[in-house]
């Protein structure tokens, strides 16, 4: 779902460039009174696992399209909204300026897309009302269900709102939609259960860090075995599993 440049126009793209500068400003300022020694690591591990996993594209059976994972709703629920954006918001910028997986001007809108529906919206809005404050194995599963379909549906119904505001698609609104949407629900269901597998693992083995107001994110020690893990899977994901990715254009495309 990430956008290139030639789909917005510079007015589009300069007000998505705002409101996605706005909330990285915020997060920063909410991070910089709750950041501790145990999240720091965690956020970057927790990106570079982000960042690999949105390599693997997995084909959508009769649309000859591919789609993956955004990763926001993960980054959520194990870090707090404001530093998944944070997070997620670093995983874009690397891929715009390093591997040119989106462009300068649609930034601002990939990250209001991807980090801002699944952060501020899916994941305390769907998956704190579905999955509760515990671990119980089937509220995670349908709050990560839930929520990732809602995140995916509306960050593409951001990407064809802002399209066709732009000017830059011949498709009419309802065309659009009418595409766009079916596929990104495939992707949500995918999403969130691909998510609710990792969380699952994560609220089994280290059941005391599974909120992201855990106080055993504090102590860095703790964190050590999540950390490995992640760190693990990242390279496993870009080393391994990429190479059997689906070809296939994604589902924007």
């Amino acid at each position: 779902m990430h956008m290139a440049d030639a789909l917005l126009s510079p007015a589009v793209g300069g007000v998505l460039w705002a409101a996605s500068g706005g909330l990285i400003i915020k997060s920063s300022q909410v991070m910089g009174r709750e950041i501790d020694d145990g999240k720091v690591p965690l956020m970057g591990v927790l990106g570079a696992f982000v960042f690999a996993a949105q390599m693997i594209n997995f084909a959508i059976p009769g649309t000859g399209s591919s789609g993956h994972i955004g990763g926001g709703l993960l980054l959520a629920v194990l870090l707090g909204p404001h530093a998944a954006f944070l997070t997620l918001a670093s995983v874009l910028t690397v891929q715009a300026f390093f591997f040119a997986d989106g462009g300068l001007l649609a930034l601002g809108g990939n990250i209001f897309n991807l980090g801002f529906f699944p952060c501020f919206i899916a994941y305390p809005l769907i998956y704190t009302k579905i999955a509760g404050p515990g671990t119980d194995r089937t509220r995670l599963i349908f709050g990560c269900v839930a929520a990732a379909v809602v995140g995916l549906q509306l960050g593409s119904l951001g990407v064809v709102l802002e399209t066709v505001l732009s000017g830059m698609t011949a498709l009419s609104l309802p065309t659009f939609l009418l595409f766009m949407q079916p596929i990104h629900l495939a992707i949500g269901l995918v999403e969130g259960a691909a998510t609710a597998a990792v969380l699952s693992f994560v609220a089994a083995a280290r059941p005391e860090i599974f909120r992201a107001d855990s106080s055993a994110q504090q102590v860095p020690g703790k964190m050590v075995p999540v950390i490995v893990l992640f760190l693990l899977l990242a390279g496993a994901l870009g080393g391994l599993f990429s190479r059997f990715a689906s070809e296939r254009p994604d589902g924007l495309e």
